[in-house]
């Protein structure tokens, strides 16, 4: 080799490399396929129709020769008399889902990870996530059913001398009852996660902490919840990420005029402005604005989770 001829091999593109891996693991691209065009169809193509928010549109004419009306719709939206109450709702419902829901799930997994006999534990789990499973019309339904005038909840209530209580056509009882049927339905399922995360705890922590003469609450404060806490602020951002998302199909199969006042949210007041109104640009309109608060929230408790705990998504 002559003197001052470089020993390194050439320096290949992004192309070849990606062209090289695509030869080593060419069966997983392949599976991948499903995914990617899942993505592309069902996510990425419908932000194109998100421009109607800024269009008066109209079937007939089409997004593309519908007029451009700027920012009127959101500014309707922002004028209207529903505009604090769905924003109280909506912020309400979520507040109270992350501060009462957020921790149970934790808890859980925790006193599940306590369990010293596989049976039992066992048992606790299915038990706790089969409602999980159960769709969310059925869930209403059986919501229905107990918190009717002679469910099972009130006929408890008067068993004890009380006066039965109508609960969803109460303003003051329906959050309870929307948060509390979500808290049954997905603590079990939402603790899944921590349970794999405690899983990996090193258990030659806990037997040192042992031999220092910890106890058993000790070694929950000192080794469980600092071990927990990177995966508990991901779930924590993520969740915020979606502080102004409630879901429109639990919210109309359980709400009525009555419980307007407590129980109506963006989303049911976007399934009725779009779907029975047809007023497909100020539906959109408020969709994005719902989007748009979601992102920020999510960059925000995100920053402020790798400043606090030096945890966050990215």
């Amino acid at each position: 080799m002559k003197k001052g001829q470089s020993t390194l091999m050439p320096r290949r593109t992004l192309g070849e490399r990606i062209g090289n891996d695509f030869k080593k693991n060419h069966s997983f691209y392949v599976m991948l396929i499903p995914l990617v065009l899942y993505y592309l169809i069902f996510h990425y193509y419908p932000m194109y129709g998100a421009q109607i928010a800024f269009k008066n549109f109209s079937i007939g004419k089409g997004i593309e020769n519908s007029p451009w009306v700027g920012l009127k719709h959101f500014e309707s939206f922002f004028d209207s008399i529903y505009f604090s109450r769905l924003l109280v709702n909506t912020l309400a419902i979520n507040v109270f889902d992350i501060l009462l829901g957020f921790p149970l799930p934790i808890l859980l997994a925790i006193l599940l990870n306590e369990v010293r006999s596989s049976g039992y534990k066992r048992t606790i789990q299915t038990v706790t996530y089969l409602p999980h499973f159960i769709s969310t019309v059925v869930l209403c339904s059986l919501v229905r059913e107990f918190t009717a005038r002679t469910g099972l909840i009130n006929n408890m209530i008067t068993s004890l001398g009380g006066e039965p209580i109508i609960f969803l056509q109460k303003n003051e009882w329906y959050r309870t009852v929307f948060i509390g049927s979500g808290i049954w339905q997905q603590c079990g399922w939402n603790s899944i996660i921590y349970m794999a995360a405690l899983s990996a705890i090193d258990v030659e922590q806990y037997e040192a902490a042992h031999i220092d003469g910890a106890n058993r609450l000790q070694e929950m404060w000192y080794i469980t919840l600092p071990s927990l806490l990177p995966t508990i602020m991901i779930m924590l951002i993520m969740r915020c990420g979606r502080i102004l998302n409630v879901g429109a199909e639990k919210t109309l199969l359980l709400y009525n005029p009555s419980t307007y006042k407590t129980a109506d949210v963006i989303a049911s007041y976007v399934y009725r402005k779009g779907i029975e109104d047809g007023n497909y640009s100020f539906s959109t309109a408020v969709g994005l604005f719902n989007s748009v608060i979601n992102f920020i929230m999510l960059l925000s408790v995100n920053k402020v989770s790798n400043k606090l705990t030096g945890s966050g998504l990215f």
